[in-house]
């Protein structure tokens, strides 16, 4: 008897229900044309970092425990003297998440993290015009993992959704659907 395979609940919602429902939506022909979330990147700019070196690898610490993968450092491009900029100089951290943990991770943001946010009230409908969304998070404290009383420093991410969607709308149809908490401005998403 073959044990069944671990999969996590929003990659299954996305077959079972969110496949369907974009489908009469946006009247698919076939399921191929749906758009699903290809990536999740989390970014982390710290440029406070020139200065202190311990805080790139404190970011990177704090980062691999929310994704769950490790996080690997952004150097920079060019020097810029004013800012004390060397180029190759680490100036931040990534993450780029595929699949399972993929899915893990937007679940554990909109359960857990995204409603710990104080005065939440959603958020907004900004997408970048080729079906990709960024979110700014202000303070890396709303994720469950982070002990508050180890922090040495409150930062900021952007948690970048990279999807297949060839337009806004159907991005944001798609996003609204995984359970991302829109504001209702009553703005029409650009198609």
């Amino acid at each position: 008897m073959a044990t069944a395979k671990y999969q996590p609940t929003l990659k299954t919602r996305y077959r079972e229900q969110i496949v369907p429902a974009l489908m009469k939506e946006f009247a698919y022909k076939s399921i191929m044309q749906a758009p699903r979330l290809e990536k999740i990147v989390i970014n982390q700019g710290m440029g406070a970092a020139i200065a202190d070196k311990k805080l790139i690898e404190v970011a990177q610490e704090e980062l691999t425990l929310i994704t769950g993968q490790k996080a690997v450092q952004t150097r920079s491009k060019k020097d810029i003297s004013n800012f004390k900029l060397r180029k190759g100089m680490p100036i931040g951290v990534r993450v780029t998440l595929r699949r399972d943990r993929m899915y893990e991770f937007l679940e554990r943001l909109i359960a857990v993290a995204l409603p710990r946010i104080r005065d939440f009230s959603g958020i907004k409908e900004k997408f970048d015009g080729r079906g990709n969304y960024t979110l700014g998070v202000t303070e890396q404290i709303i994720f469950p993992e982070i002990d508050i009383d180890k922090i040495a420093k409150i930062f900021g991410m952007e948690i970048t959704f990279v999807t297949s969607a060839p337009t806004d709308k159907e991005a944001h149809a798609l996003l609204r659907e995984f359970g991302l908490p829109f504001k209702n401005t009553g703005k029409k998403v650009n198609s």
